[in-house]
């Protein structure tokens, strides 16, 4: 989603003092000593008062019933009969897992202990993890049961369950969940509840509104189908991204004021998650809870990823290979979180920005990256970075026999690719511009740094063309599609696109020719059935429209734009009752429609329904007071009225 640095203690050599100044070392070293005989005995360390305040706070979230530690941690007895073991785990910095490196970002959460705290456990387990009087014995923690941030508005559960096999490597699975949800929803916070937590290492959720998660799913002959990354192709692009992330022990959290993310009618969640099997057949079946809101989003939060997987080759043996990445930022952004990724050879990550003044800004470092321990981290406050500045990613790989963590033995070349014995490294940053608009500035230059690195890329040219049709350079964009499909000739979406691009710059038969393609390259995709449905109508080809927009509005029934064009052809047909029944349907769907109003004034006038098609044609004229079809279609119902 870099090497580290030496550091030497420097030492003053007393040879090279002046005899006074050593004189009065020594004497001050007397002092000392002299001071510490006068002083009570140490107090002595005990569970109560000292340790498990420490536990309490750090390891029980994790190592309680129910969740991914292997032993609970919520009494005296627990923790006494691991006190060795918590004195070693802990002062290796292996317990609790927090790998960033404190100062080199201020991370929210950072669940780390003090040189202090690691130092009482330690003396603790050394001299006999004594429990201390029972009346300084704080309450052991308490954990919400069940949901953690309440019941869910609407609970969302897979239709069968999955079997991770007893043995093997690492399963990567994604499961298709369809949201029952009508119209689009606000969501302020998703909560998973993946089942079994021993089995589940990590799990991302993917919004998917293009149903091609699900035709995957569908083609695949188990429960979900493979793959440890997905690309969702889609013809509609959205930059807002948000970090929909789930480790063992992690809280749900609720998305920042004005941050809550929309979901649509039609749209599955895609749980693409990391199992690891443990030796016997482990069942599990996730669910999801959504919790929506009224308030739509007035934040824009946008995901960028740095990485150059391309430049991944690493020759076994070596032990230090190092892969970077930057982008130069075009506007001011807001930093709200990253998240690091790499697979078992990589050493050294680390994220930082290089200001327009020259200074550094850490935005984390991890000096022993851990595969197993990867995270988002979000920041304790948003961290700001001027237009001008560089974020930069850097890498280092290990891939020598000492690396304990090479899944190979004796180590072979590694490639970036797919299976967890591939690599990859990411750093995934979500920035919050200052302005709605900025997020098209940003993924145009994003995606042309990306072509920087990969040349001829059919993502970065697709995405690129989004980003400039969006910011109304039609031309440029059409010639980006047409760059993409070079890479890529059968992609339904991008010749949709295209379609749609040339539609809107005046060449509707080019148009036409494109949804046909696309149609031709996936004959169920309902959008560019739509879309070649309402160019028919507008090329005055009526009839054959129609059988285009009817599977439309099969497909999706709540779709008014759908609806109107299909009550459009109908009408043009000269099916009048079908076309009434269709249009008032599309402004009850969308009341703010203007053409849903106009056509349905039309249809009836054409049935001499005089009075109801007057009062389709004002409603139309309070959404759009001087549109001028809707006031001429207006004057000549009333001036037949005074004919009449």
């Amino acid at each position: 989603m870099g090497s580290g640095l030496l550091y030497g203690l420097y030492r003053p050599h007393t040879a090279d003092l002046t005899p006074a100044i050593a004189a009065v070392l020594v004497l001050a070293a007397a002092a000392g000593c002299a001071r510490a005989r006068s002083e009570p005995p140490p107090e002595v360390v005990t569970f109560n008062r000292h340790v498990a305040p420490i536990v309490y706070r750090n390891c029980a979230p994790c190592h309680r019933p129910g969740e991914a530690g292997p032993f609970s941690l919520l009494s005296y007895a627990d923790v006494r009969k691991r006190a060795d073991q918590i004195a070693r785990v802990t002062s290796s910095r292996y317990m609790p897992p927090w790998p960033p490196e404190h100062g080199y970002g201020e991370l929210a959460g950072e669940r780390r202990l003090s040189d202090d705290q690691i130092a009482l456990l330690q003396r603790w387990a050394r001299e006999g993890a004594p429990e201390g009087p029972p009346a300084e014995a704080p309450a052991p923690p308490r954990f919400p049961e069940g949901w953690q941030l309440g019941p869910p508005d609407l609970v969302v559960e897979m239709r069968e369950t999955y079997t991770v096999p007893a043995e093997g490597p690492d399963v990567f699975r994604n499961f298709v969940l369809p949201v029952p949800v009508k119209g689009a929803r606000y969501v302020r916070a998703l909560e998973l509840r993946p089942g079994d937590k021993k089995v589940v290492h990590h799990a991302n959720v993917l919004v998917d509104g293009t149903g091609s998660a699900r035709q995957r799913d569908t083609s695949d002959p188990g429960v979900g189908f493979a793959g440890m990354d997905v690309e969702l192709e889609s013809d509609r692009f959205e930059p807002d991204s948000h970090f929909l992330f789930w480790k063992p022990g992690t809280a749900a959290v609720t998305e920042p004021p004005g941050m809550a993310w929309s979901l649509d009618a039609g749209t599955d969640l895609v749980l693409n998650m990391h199992l690891q099997p443990t030796g016997k057949p482990e069942p599990i079946r996730p669910v999801v809870g959504l919790y929506f809101t009224d308030e739509p989003p007035t934040r824009f939060p946008m995901l960028l990823q740095l990485e150059h997987d391309g430049a991944i080759d690493i020759p076994a043996g070596e032990k230090h290979f190092v892969v970077a990445d930057h982008y130069d930022l075009p506007v001011d952004v807001e930093v709200l979180g990253v998240y690091p990724h790499a697979h078992y050879v990589g050493r050294d990550v680390q994220g930082f920005a290089a200001l327009p003044d020259g200074t550094k800004k850490w935005l984390i470092w991890i000096r022993d990256w851990d595969f197993a321990w990867q995270a988002v981290y979000r920041f304790a406050r948003p961290v700001f970075l001027p237009r001008g500045s560089r974020v930069e990613m850097r890498i280092a790989y290990d891939n020598s026999a000492d690396n304990v963590r090479n899944p190979n033995d004796p180590p072979r070349r590694v490639v970036a690719g797919n299976r967890s014995t591939d690599e990859m490294g990411h750093l995934w940053i979500q920035v919050l511009p200052r302005q709605r608009d900025d997020r098209w500035v940003l993924q145009e230059t994003f995606m042309r740094r990306r072509l920087e690195k990969y040349p001829g890329d059919f993502v970065a040219h697709a995405n690129l063309a989004a980003a400039l049709e969006q910011r109304g350079q039609q031309e440029d964009a059409i010639v980006e599609y047409r760059q993409a499909l070079r890479a890529r000739p059968d992609s339904a979406a991008v010749l949709n696109n295209l379609g749609a691009a040339l539609q809107a710059s005046g060449r509707l038969d080019d148009a036409v020719a494109q949804y046909r393609a696309a149609l031709r390259a996936q004959p169920g995709y309902l959008n560019a059935r739509h879309n070649l449905g309402g160019a028919l109508v507008l090329k005055g080809a009526f009839v054959e429209a129609l059988p285009h927009l009817l599977d439309a509005v099969r497909a999706r029934p709540d779709d008014a734009t759908a609806r109107n064009n299909l009550g459009g052809a109908l009408l043009a047909t000269g099916r009048v009752e079908e076309s009434i029944r269709e249009l008032r349907r599309a402004a009850e769907l969308d009341p703010r429609s203007l053409n849903a109003h106009y056509n349905l004034g039309r249809a009836l006038s054409a049935r001499g329904r005089v009075g109801e098609a007057a009062a389709a044609f004002e409603q139309a004229l309070r959404i759009a007071p001087e549109d001028p079809d809707v006031l001429q279609a207006l004057s000549e119902l009333n001036a037949g009225r005074l004919r009449n």
